[in-house]
């Protein structure tokens, strides 16, 4: 079976990674698949994870494609396939299928199946934006007396993502770069690699895009890194330089531990415009910890309004000493919060954590008013709080203190 001459540094190469780029119509599952099949028949040892950062049922999902390649290759009696793995029965090598992500959460801790990995792939990594649970499982990629593999499937996102700054960015790699560096094997097409197999209508929508949306053309036809993500939810902001000092404050907070950071923000409303700058952004914080940074910048005087769903860490935090409380939250309160915020204009003051979150926070469904769970730890905390200082300005308040 031909597959794009690209793809074939897949089978030529022994590096530790291959970060596979390219948009719509570029055949890369296609080829990573047939790399797999091929593999299982030809080596044995090889132990394969493959992931989705969400993914349910595998048989329905990704099974079928690898089916449809075994059938390609016209191997189908060679291969046992149940609901959730692919051995192959002359080699003994076997692909494992699971999510990452399940309804209760994370699910990382609790993957048996990374034990013994040799190969892990990743499809659709662009939605994992957690980079301590790539780097969980890719330590967990050590079997010996074979090569070990870790190969990243993706539609190029933006720039923030982890893998941009740790695969590109710090690496000195263009975006696009076909090639060997160090121990990092790129591959990137797009449909322009893969025009013989694609249907006459695919090529006249692609044209039609061209000319009528050159940045969609640019992002999800050749597989370009953005700036900033498509739909994103507030895109009415800029960076200003000094935070107002006649202006009354209130802070936002929201919590986490070890995935997540506490953070602490510092927020003012002025007519048309929300001022708004990040204190902190912490991650294994004790209680005792938070009490303390939030008291280096508040003295304790003026008002935190934290997330709701903590109310014993917000109780000890105001036994401490904290001037603190909880946000009101009702129904539909992150869509209300989120349009109080866009009728503002925001400007963010010496905050790259909180432009990070403003370039990343997008709809996961925009006529349902749905955003994405992600990039929105600061946008949460100043949500609580902008929330807060609203509904004293409209009750005739401005800031109360302790």
């Amino acid at each position: 079976m031909l597959i794009n001459k690209k793809y074939q540094e897949l089978f030529r190469h022994d590096s530790r990674y291959y970060i596979v780029t390219g948009g719509r119509g570029s055949s890369k599952s296609f080829s990573v698949t047939v790399y797999l099949v091929d593999l299982l028949l030809r080596h044995k040892g090889h132990k394969v994870l493959f992931t989705r950062y969400t993914l349910t049922a595998a048989n329905k999902s990704i099974i079928p494609e690898f089916i449809e390649k075994i059938e390609l290759l016209n191997a189908l009696p060679f291969f046992t396939i149940t609901q959730n793995e692919i051995k192959c029965t002359l080699t003994g090598s076997s692909i494992i299928f699971a999510g990452i992500k399940t309804s209760s959460g994370n699910q990382t801790a609790n993957l048996k199946s990374l034990q013994g990995v040799s190969i892990w792939v990743l499809e659709e990594a662009e939605e994992l934006i957690d980079e301590s649970i790539f780097d969980k499982i890719n330590l967990s990629v050590r079997q010996k007396g074979v090569q070990n593999k870790v190969i990243l499937i993706l539609n190029p996102t933006t720039k923030e993502h982890f893998i941009y700054k740790r695969f590109f960015e710090d690496m000195n790699v263009q975006a696009g770069y076909n090639g060997t560096k160090d121990n990092t094997t790129y591959i990137h097409t797009t449909y322009l690699d893969n025009v013989a197999n694609l249907d006459e209508s695919f090529l006249k929508d692609v044209e039609r895009i061209k000319k009528t949306r050159p940045q969609k053309y640019k992002h999800q036809i050749l597989g370009g890194w953005l700036d900033r993500a498509e739909g994103v939810v507030f895109d009415n902001w800029s960076i200003d330089e000094t935070f107002p000092q006649h202006l009354p404050v209130s802070y936002g907070q929201d919590f986490g531990f070890s995935n997540d950071p506490t953070v602490l923000v510092k927020v003012a409303i002025e007519k048309d415009t929300i001022y708004v700058q990040s204190i902190y952004g912490k991650t294994g914080l004790s209680t005792k910890d938070i009490y303390e940074l939030n008291k280096a910048e508040t003295k304790d005087k003026y008002l935190i309004i934290a997330d709701s769903a903590e109310p014993r860490l917000i109780h000890e935090l105001r036994r401490m000493g904290n001037n603190i409380k909880e946000c009101i939250k009702g129904k539909d309160s992150i869509v209300t919060g989120i349009k109080n915020m866009q009728d503002y204009h925001i400007k963010v003051i010496n905050s790259p954590e909180i432009i990070k979150e403003l370039n990343n926070y997008a709809w996961h469904d925009k006529k349902s008013n749905v955003p994405i769970d992600a990039y929105n730890h600061y946008i949460d905390a100043i949500r609580y709080c902008v929330g807060d200082l609203l509904r004293k300005q409209r009750g005739g308040s401005h800031f109360i203190g302790k």
